[in-house]
């Protein structure tokens, strides 16, 4: 039986097509649109639409970009010379939220998951590859979720750029600020002795 109207399930619909929403948190969003007034909403809709009319991907390193080059890719300051490299755009956010890292990005759009069907051929890794042989790079930073497709992911990229003769590291996982030794696992306690500094 029908409760709504049919063009309020279709908008449901595409909420629960958005990752993380579920069914009630979709129509919890629907009902919301709803309530809108007719020019708020518009904007809404203008607003996705023009996100998907003006953004597209840096011509350098992939990432999110509303012309040819991204911010970080047009700033002279930033180093050229090392790249990171990260899965999503939103990545980037989270490593620029430090204000520590002065170097330039490379997005892969995704890892590589053979269970997602998501192959090498799927990834922006032809480009990284162009860009490293291209000259410029000396360091390329894997900065990869910390699963299993984020390690495998680095290890095929590693063993890519290895030709190359740049400098591959990753990035060092371990304790999070706060927490205790005794709750920490077997291969975070690994990664933390891995990934130690001198003081």
């Amino acid at each position: 039986m029908q409760y709504f109207p049919a063009a309020l399930d279709r908008l449901t619909e595409q909420f629960a097509r958005l990752p993380g929403i579920g069914t009630k948190s979709a129509q919890r969003l629907a009902l919301y649109m709803l309530s809108l007034p007719p020019e708020e909403a518009e904007a809404f809709a203008n607003a996705i639409l023009e996100a998907k009319r003006t953004v597209t991907c840096c011509t350098v390193c992939r990432n999110l970009t509303d012309g040819e080059l991204c911010p970080i890719c047009r700033n002279p300051k930033r180093d050229p010379s090392v790249v990171c490299v990260v899965a999503d755009p939103k990545d980037v956010a989270a490593i620029e939220r430090t204000k520590e890292y002065r170097g330039r990005y490379h997005v892969l759009h995704g890892v590589i998951s053979p269970m997602n069907h998501v192959g090498p051929d799927d990834l922006q890794i032809k480009s990284l590859l162009e860009r490293v042989a291209a000259g410029g790079v000396d360091e390329v930073i894997m900065a990869t979720n910390p699963d299993t497709e984020g390690e495998a992911t680095a290890m095929y990229l590693s063993r890519l750029l290895r030709p190359f003769g740049v400098k591959v590291t990753r990035l060092a996982y371990g304790i999070p600020v706060g927490s205790h030794l005794e709750y920490a696992d077997e291969a975070t306690l690994l990664r933390a002795l891995e990934g130690r500094r001198d003081m």
